[in-house]
C-alpha cells in the first residue's frame, strides 16, 4: 500500500491534475495507492470569504459563490470533454447544498465554528470527486472514498482531535476489501462520533494522509506539493535558498511550526512513533529529489538545518514590581489566554520575574489585552503591575537544527549577524533542547534577516554587498566599469557578491532590487525617476537590503550632510567627497561615533591620494600603537601636474586648462590652485592621526595673483590667468635660477599644519616627482629618521575609482 497526498496547487488546474493522474498511474503499477487530495488551490479561502460575506449580510457572497462554481466547471470541461454528465450532476447537487448553507448564514447573520467546518468541507468533496471520476473516464482502476466515513474526531470544530483507535480500525477495514488500484480520498475533513462534520485544521490534508499511512503502516508517506521539498528558508524571500535533502521529524516540526508551510505540523505525529519516513516531492518536477523526513541523522555537517519565520505577530508584555517573588502570575496569565482560545507561539521571562513576554497571532491581540487587563484589574489598580503592553507589526524568525546544541557560538553568530545589519531584536527565546533559537523582529526586517542569516549559515561564505552610488560622472563611470569587469573575480576569489542596486546623477536615479545590469546602466539611469537626495535615501531604506553601502562620488555639501542619516541606519558610507571629513571637527567626530555605534563602516580613502593607501597606512600605524610626529607630502596630483608641465615655454593658462580638461582638477580649478583642496587633505591626515584641528587652523600661503585669488567665477579666474602670466613666470624663473622644482607641499609638525608652494632642491624626495604623482612621508616614533613613504599616481578618474573599489572590498572583508 502506498499513501500519497497532493496539495491545493497540485490540483489547482486541469494541467496540474493531469500531472497528478500521471504520477498516480505510475505508482499504481507497483502497488495499490491511497491518494489524499486538498481542495482546488484557493477554494478554501473563497469558501471562508463567502461565509464572512454572508454573515455580514453582504449579498456579494453570491459573486464569490459563482466564482467557485466557475473554477470547478472550467476544470471539469477541460479534463472531461466527453462523458461529463455525472460530474456536472454532482457539481450541481453539491453547489446547491453550498448555496443553501450560505443563504442560511445570511439569514441568521452568524457563522459558528460548526457551520464553518460544514462550509469548508465542500472544497475537498468537489476536488476528490472530480479526480476520481476523471480517472474512471480514462479507464483507470479508481474509486473515491469519503474520509468522513473513516476518520472520527471529537466535536472541537475547526481543529478536531482524532479518535485514533476507531479511525485506524475503520481505515484498515475499508482497505481490506477495497478493489480499486487507486483510491481517492478528500483531505482535511472528518466527522465527530455524533456524525457532525469536522475538520482537522488548515493544512489538515497532510494530517489526513499521515493518519492513513500510520493506520496502514506503509513504508513511506509521499506528500506532493508545488515546491521541491522543505527549503533552507523561504525561497520567495531568499533566492539562494535550496531544498534540504534529509531532515529529522523534530526539525521538520520546528520549521513547520515557525512558518514553513510545506508541512502541517501535526502531520508528523502519527508517523513518528512508527518511524514512517515522509517524502516531500514537487508535482510539477517529479524528477527532483525532494526532502525525506525521518529519524536518520543528516550527514551534511551543518548544525543549522533551516531558517523559518512567522509574520503578523503581536508581542504582549506583562510587567511590574508586584510580580517579583509572587507565585501564580504566570498560571493566571496562561489560563486566561487558554480560556480565550489564544495560542501562545513564543514565551520569554526575565530571570528577575519582573516581566513575562508572549508572542501571539496579531489577530488575537485585542481580545488578549482585554482579557488579561480584566483578570489583573485589581493588581493594575493597586499599581502592582502595569496594564499589558501590546506591540504589533512583528515577526518571529527561528534557526532550527537538532545538532545546534553540540556547537558553540550559534546564537552569538545569529545575533551579531542581525546586529551588523541594524535588525533590532525585540525578544529572544531558546528552548533547553537548543533545537530552536527564536527572535522577534519588525515585519519590515524579515526579508533582510532571512537573507543575512542564510548567507551566514548556508552559503559558501559568499558575502553579498549592495551598493548605491550617487554621482556617476567621470570617476563614477569608471567605478561602475571596474565593478562590471571584476564581479566574477570577486565572487570566485574573494567570495564577495557585489551588486549595484541604485544609481543617481543630478537629474535622475534608478533602482533595481535584483541588481542593475551594468551593460546598459546608462540607458536605465536616463529613464529613471527624478533624482533627489531624500528620495535616494528613502529608496535605500525601503529596499532594506543587507550589507548596504552608500557611495558619494560628488563634491556636494548637501550630499555630505546626509551621511549621519545613512550611518544611523547601519548603512556603510564610502566617500570620495572631502567635505564631511574636512568640515567642522564636531561633525567629523559625530560621523566617527555613529560609525562605531551602528557598526557601519565609514571609509574615505580617496579623500587623500586618490587610489593610494594613505589613510589605510596611517590608520594601521596608529592602531599598532605608533605615534605620528610629522607628515610631509605633495598631495595634489593636479597641482603636481600643473607645475611639472609649466615652464618658460608654456603659458600657465594653457597648462591649467589642460589639467582641467584631462580631469586632474576639480570642475572649478580654483579649489585646487587656491590650496584649499590640499589643506583639506592634510587636515584629514592630521585628524586621522589623532589631532583635533579645524580647516582655518591651517596656514595657507597662496601663489595665485591677487586678481586670481579674488575672482568670482571660473570664467573670470581663467581670464586672470591670461592677464597675470608675468606673475606666474616670475615664480617659475625664481625657482629655475636656483635649479629647484616647484612643488605644492603640505606639512604637519607638532600639531601645526601648513600648505604652500615651495622650491624643492635637487636630492629632495619631492624633486623628481613626475606627472600627477603624490608622495606622503610619515615620520613616527618608529620611523624617526627614515620616513615611511607612499608614492604614486594621486589623481585621475581610474585611480580614484580604484581607491573607491578598494574601500568596497575592505567592507566586504569585515
Amino acid at each position: 500500500m502506498q499513501v500519497l497526498k497532493f496539495g491545493g496547487t497540485s490540483v489547482g488546474s486541469s494541467q496540474n491534475i493531469n500531472n497528478v493522474i500521471s504520477i498516480l498511474e505510475s505508482y499504481s503499477e507497483k502497488d495499490k495507492v491511497a491518494c489524499v487530495v486538498s481542495a482546488v488551490g484557493g477554494i478554501t479561502d473563497k469558501l471562508l470569504l463567502a461565509g464572512e460575506q454572508a454573515k455580514n449580510k453582504d449579498r456579494v457572497f453570491e459573486a464569490t459563490f459563482n466564482r467557485i462554481k466557475a473554477i470547478h466547471l472550467e476544470i471539469i470541461e477541460d479534463l472531461n470533454p466527453s462523458n461529463k454528465q455525472p460530474l456536472l450532476h454532482f457539481l450541481d447537487e453539491t453547489l446547491n447544498a453550498l448555496k443553501n448553507l450560505l443563504e442560511g448564514i445570511y439569514l441568521i447573520n452568524e457563522l459558528s465554528p460548526k457551520t464553518s467546518d460544514k462550509l469548508v468541507s465542500f472544497g475537498e468533496k468537489l476536488s476528490s470527486f472530480i479526480m476520481a471520476e476523471t480517472m474512471k473516464n480514462r479507464t483507470l482502476s479508481a474509486a473515491r472514498k469519503n474520509t468522513q466515513d473513516l476518520i472520527i474526531t471529537n466535536a472541537n470544530y475547526t481543529k478536531a482531535e482524532v479518535d485514533y483507535p476507531t479511525t485506524y480500525a475503520n481505515i484498515r477495514d475499508y482497505f481490506k476489501s477495497a478493489k480499486a488500484r487507486i483510491t481517492i480520498l478528500p483531505g482535511f475533513i472528518a466527522k465527530s462520533a455524533q456524525g457532525e462534520e469536522t475538520t482537522l485544521g488548515r493544512g489538515g490534508s497532510d494530517f489526513t494522509a499521515a493518519i492513513l499511512a500510520a493506520a496502514m503502516e506503509v513504508e513511506q508517506l509521499d506528500i506532493w506539493t508545488d515546491v521541491s521539498g522543505m527549503f533552507t528558508t523561504n525561497p520567495k524571500l531568499v533566492k539562494q535558498a535550496y531544498p534540504i535533502e534529509t531532515i529529522s521529524y523534530q526539525e521538520a516540526m520546528e520549521l513547520s511550526h515557525f512558518g514553513a508551510k510545506v508541512l502541517y505540523p501535526p502531520t508528523v505525529q502519527p508517523v513518528l512513533d512508527l518511524n514512517i519516513p515522509i517524502h516531500i516531492k514537487n508535482t510539477n518536477r517529479p524528477e527532483d529529489t525532494g526532502t525525506i523526513i525521518s529519524n536518520l541523522e543528516s550527514q551534511n555537517g551543518n548544525p543549522v538545518k533551516g531558517i523559518s519565520n512567522i509574520g503578523n505577530i503581536a508581542l504582549l508584555t506583562l510587567q511590574g514590581s508586584g510580580m517579583v517573588g509572587i507565585p501564580g502570575f504566570s498560571k493566571r496569565l496562561f489560563e486566561t489566554l487558554a480560556q480565550e482560545k489564544i495560542n501562545v507561539i513564543l514565551i520569554t521571562q526575565a530571570s528577575s520575574e519582573h516581566s513575562i513576554c508572549l508572542g501571539i497571532d496579531a489577530a488575537d491581540a485585542e481580545s488578549a489585552k482585554n482579557a488579561v487587563d480584566q483578570i489583573f484589574e485589581n493588581e493594575i489598580a493597586l499599581h502592582k503591575i502595569d496594564p499589558i503592553v501590546v506591540e504589533t507589526g512583528l515577526s518571529i524568525i527561528a534557526l532550527v537544527g537538532d545538532n545546534m546544541k553540540n556547537h558553540q557560538g550559534i546564537s552569538g553568530k545569529m545575533f551579531s549577524t542581525l546586529g551588523k545589519n541594524n535588525i533590532n531584536i525585540r525578544a529572544i527565546a531558546q528552548g533547553a533542547s537548543e533545537k530552536n533559537i527564536s527572535a522577534v523582529i519588525a515585519d519590515k526586517d524579515v526579508k533582510k534577516a532571512l537573507n543575512t542569516l542564510h548567507e551566514q549559515f548556508f552559503e559558501a561564505k559568499t558575502k553579498q554587498l549592495n551598493v548605491f552610488i550617487t554621482g556617476v560622472g567621470n570617476v563614477g563611470e569608471r567605478l561602475v566599469e571596474q565593478i562590471r569587469q571584476q564581479r566574477t573575480y570577486l565572487k570566485e576569489n574573494l567570495k564577495i557578491n557585489l551588486r549595484i542596486i541604485g544609481l543617481s546623477n543630478s537629474r535622475t536615479m534608478y533602482f533595481n532590487e535584483d541588481g542593475i545590469d551594468l551593460k546598459d546602466w546608462k540607458v536605465k539611469l536616463a529613464g529613471g525617476e527624478k533624482a533627489s537626495l531624500d528620495g535616494f535615501f528613502q529608496n535605500i531604506l525601503k529596499l532594506n537590503l543587507r550589507n548596504s553601502i552608500f557611495m558619494d562620488i560628488t563634491a556636494n555639501a548637501d550630499v555630505a550632510r546626509r551621511y549621519p542619516d545613512y550611518l544611523r541606519e547601519s548603512i556603510a558610507v564610502v566617500a570620495c567627497n572631502k567635505i564631511a571629513c574636512s568640515g567642522n571637527m564636531e561633525n567629523y567626530k559625530l560621523l566617527k561615533r555613529l560609525s562605531l555605534k551602528y557598526n557601519a563602516p565609514f571609509l574615505f580613502e580617496t579623500n587623500v591620494g586618490a587610489g593610494l593607501p594613505v589613510i589605510d597606512t596611517l590608520n594601521n600605524l596608529v592602531a599598532s600603537g605608533d605615534k605620528i610626529t610629522s607628515i610631509q607630502a605633495v598631495l595634489s596630483g593636479s597641482l603636481n601636474f600643473v607645475f611639472n608641465h609649466f615652464n618658460d615655454q608654456t603659458r600657465f593658462y594653457d597648462v591649467v586648462k589642460q589639467a582641467q580638461e584631462e580631469g586632474y582638477t576639480e570642475p572649478d580649478p580654483r579649489i585646487d590652485l587656491s590650496g584649499v583642496d590640499v589643506a583639506r587633505k592634510i587636515l584629514i591626515l592630521a585628524r586621522e592621526s589623532g589631532v583635533s584641528m579645524e580647516l582655518e587652523d591651517i596656514e595657507n600661503t597662496s601663489f595665485l595673483s591677487e586678481s586670481g585669488f579674488k575672482s568670482d567665477t571660473v570664467a573670470d579666474f581663467f581670464d586672470t590667468l591670461i592677464k597675470d602670466e608675468d606673475h606666474y613666470q616670475q615664480i617659475y624663473a625664481a625657482a629655475s635660477a636656483k635649479q629647484c622644482q616647484l612643488k605644492y607641499v603640505a606639512q604637519f609638525n607638532n600639531g601645526r599644519a601648513s600648505v604652500g608652494l615651495q622650491e624643492i632642491p635637487q636630492g629632495h624626495p619631492f624633486y623628481n616627482l613626475e606627472g600627477k604623482d603624490n608622495i606622503v612621508m610619515f615620520y613616527t616614533q618608529r620611523y624617526p629618521e627614515q620616513p615611511m613613504i607612499i608614492k604614486g599616481a594621486g589623481a585621475g578618474a581610474d585611480v580614484t575609482a580604484s581607491g573607491l573599489f578598494a574601500d568596497i572590498i575592505r567592507i566586504g572583508n569585515i
